[in-house]
């Protein structure tokens, strides 16, 4: 089993909806992920990583 990982960062929010770019494929569209499954303090900007099934806020990227 291969283990993925990605980074995105937040494009848009809109109401229970975030927009994110990959940032590995910055060129693909934007993926739409719930709220709810995003950390609570994330904002337009905000750069996050993907791994073990869960979204985590990266800093100094």
């Amino acid at each position: 089993m291969e283990l993925v990982t990605c980074k995105y960062v937040v494009e848009q929010i809109d109401g229970d909806y975030a927009m994110l770019r990959n940032l590995d494929n910055p060129n693909n569209e934007l993926k739409q992920v719930a709220r709810a499954l995003l950390p609570e303090e994330i904002m337009e900007g905000t750069r996050l990583l993907y791994e073990f099934l869960q979204y985590l806020v990266i800093n100094g990227e």
